[in-house]
């Protein structure tokens, strides 16, 4: 079962969702991972309190890009006001992986939760 999600993440990374740059987002964040290099830029449009588009633009291993393109997507129809109560385990469960024994990997995949909370601050 593990192999499935492993092509997943790989497909993912190769054509991720919501990937590109957004002109005049509300919040904009960029964050980086200083152990390996990983990054993400993550833009978020609101409307009436709730998150109408989300899109990212990084580089890096196949788990933080793929990690954004799941993030980007779980964002949309959510209220603004209840995006600080997205949690680490909201953000690893959208990979359907288990990270806890690679604590590398799981800083890679909660780089899109960090932009967000830069974002949002």
């Amino acid at each position: 079962m593990e192999d499935i999600y492993q092509e997943f993440i790989i497909e993912l990374y190769k054509n991720p969702l919501n990937f590109g740059k957004m002109a005049s987002p509300d919040y904009r964040a960029e964050v980086q991972n200083t152990a390996c290099g990983d990054m993400i830029e993550l833009y978020i449009k609101a409307k009436d309190g709730v998150v109408t588009e989300a899109k990212f633009m990084g580089k890096g291993c196949a788990i933080s890009q793929a990690s954004a393109s799941l993030f980007t997507g779980y964002l949309k129809g959510k209220k603004v006001l209840e995006l600080g109560k997205i949690t680490k385990d909201d953000a690893l469960a959208l990979l359907k992986i288990d990270l806890s024994k690679n604590p590398t990997r799981m800083k890679c995949a909660l780089l899109p939760l960090d932009a967000l909370r830069k974002a949002i601050s």
